[in-house]
């Protein structure tokens, strides 16, 4: 069977082309991000399920998020040099920041993303 969970995503995430970060995307404060998945593997549905919420949580409509299976699009894994997946890729704003594994902890994610959680001290407590 040739199922992937790239039919669970949405269809905005499956079917726009690959975006380049611009310029723009950091004049707006946009978040770019590559989430390179291993099919529907235990740890890539939980890191991609974890990336959505804290999109949705902390960036909602600052982000932009493509999905890359690794089974279906090696060459993408490849040109990325990733040795593991899923691996999250923050493209935008510079420079490039990379996560990897289950993607569990928002406050690894927040790091990793620049971001502070709501109620979070300038500089630090």
């Amino acid at each position: 069977m040739n199922h992937s969970h790239q039919d669970d995503c949405r269809p905005a995430e499956r079917e726009r082309p690959p975006h380049t970060p611009t310029q723009t995307d950091a004049r707006e404060g946009r978040v770019v991000l590559r989430l390179y998945v291993a099919g529907n593997a235990p740890r890539s549905v939980q890191a991609l399920a974890n990336v959505r919420h804290v999109c949705e949580e902390y960036l909602a409509g600052r982000y932009e998020l493509e999905v890359v299976d690794i089974y279906q699009q090696p060459d993408l894994a490849e040109k990325a040099q990733l040795a593991v997946a899923p691996t999250l890729i923050r493209r935008s704003p510079a420079p490039l920041r990379r996560i990897t594994g289950d993607l569990s902890s928002v406050e690894q994610l927040l790091a990793a993303l620049e971001q502070r959680p709501p109620g979070a001290a300038e500089g630090g407590s």
